[in-house]
């Protein structure tokens, strides 16, 4: 097999595996079902004495899935991330990166995406590649420890002050695009690298 499209979801998978044969010619794509990787369940997470860095694991739902990629990324030739237009889409593609990083060396590696699964936007992604965007893995990767800092914090005082409800204070992206938008002289120092 020459080239490996990879999508978030396995109905996707086919109608782009459709569209891409006429560009790619020998062409195989598969469904990798959103983040291959997160932030360990039970724990923070994060180091928050080493500049906040997130400590991921692989899902263990997802584990299943690495391994049966695994053979298909080894045999590809070029490797293109389809995973959706938006900076979690964008993570995802980085979290696989990271992942298959042994399988992929030597490969040629693209990131594509399309806002719609025509015909005509997924034959011009393909013709037109790119690099990952790490500003978008930045800010994904940014939302999320923010998510866990606040929801490992807060949480526990807010259900001793609300008994009997299941409540959760995590998803602060409005908070947390605040607090990076006021901390002007500070950079995250997150392993970004390609």
């Amino acid at each position: 097999m020459k080239n490996l499209v990879i999508v978030e979801s396995p109905t996707k998978a086919r109608l782009v595996g459709r569209y891409a044969k006429p560009v790619l010619g020998d062409v195989v794509t598969r469904a990798c079902f959103g983040h291959l990787r997160d932030l360990p369940e039970g724990e923070l997470g994060i180091d928050v004495a080493n500049d906040f860095f997130p400590k991921y694991e692989v899902i263990a739902s997802r584990k299943k899935i690495i391994e049966e990629l695994r053979p298909q990324v080894r045999k590809a030739e070029t490797i293109y991330l389809a995973t959706d237009p938006d900076r979690e889409g964008e993570a995802v593609a980085w979290h696989f990166y990271h992942v298959f990083k042994p399988e992929l060396k030597g490969k040629k590696l693209h990131r594509v995406f399309f806002r719609e699964i025509t015909e005509k936007a997924v034959q011009h992604s393909l013709k037109n590649p790119r690099q990952l965007d790490l500003a978008l893995v930045q800010a994904a990767v940014s939302r999320r420890v923010m998510d866990r800092m606040v929801g490992y914090i807060i949480s526990p005082k807010l259900w001793k002050g609300v008994k009997g409800k299941d409540l959760s204070a995590g998803r602060v992206q409005t908070a947390a695009l605040r607090l990076l938008v006021e901390q002007k002289s500070s950079e995250v120092s997150v392993e970004f690298e390609l």
